[in-house]
């Protein structure tokens, strides 16, 4: 009997706990100090609104810092070197984006210092702003 009741609690907990890391795996967190902050993922939304995961104001259109080190005029990309892109959350690294229009590709030049913004859109980093550093 003994056996029965420890294999039902240990199946039950299991369960449990499984259902609920399933659960919890589209939701994301901010732990940046901003209480209760959190919003549902793509997949997990079930129609709540559980707030813009954008900061709105003006640190929404702030650019960032970034020096172009290659430009593709055929595939519509610029690798930028750049530091924290805080709006999408992303750490300084070196890295291809495809640019919104053919025009911020061919105003992209090597060795350029920059200020651009980078949005996700549809999934895919894209360059919405670019301009030439002061």
């Amino acid at each position: 009997m003994n056996k029965l009741m420890t294999l039902s609690i240990a199946a039950g907990l299991a369960f449990g706990l499984g259902t609920a890391a399933y659960a919890a795996g589209g939701m994301k967190m901010d732990m940046s100090g901003n209480a209760g902050n959190m919003s549902m993922g793509k997949d997990m939304n079930m129609g709540m609104n559980m707030g813009s995961t954008k900061p709105a104001g003006p640190t929404d259109a702030a650019l960032a810092d970034g020096v172009v080190q290659k430009v593709d005029r055929q595939a519509g990309m610029v690798t930028i070197q750049h530091g924290e892109l805080k709006n999408i959350g992303m750490p300084p690294m070196t890295m291809a984006y495809k640019a919104k229009d053919a025009a911020m590709v061919d105003r992209a030049k090597e060795g350029e210092k920059i200020r651009f913004r980078l949005e996700d859109i549809n999934g895919t980093y894209t360059i919405t702003r670019l301009e030439k550093q002061p």
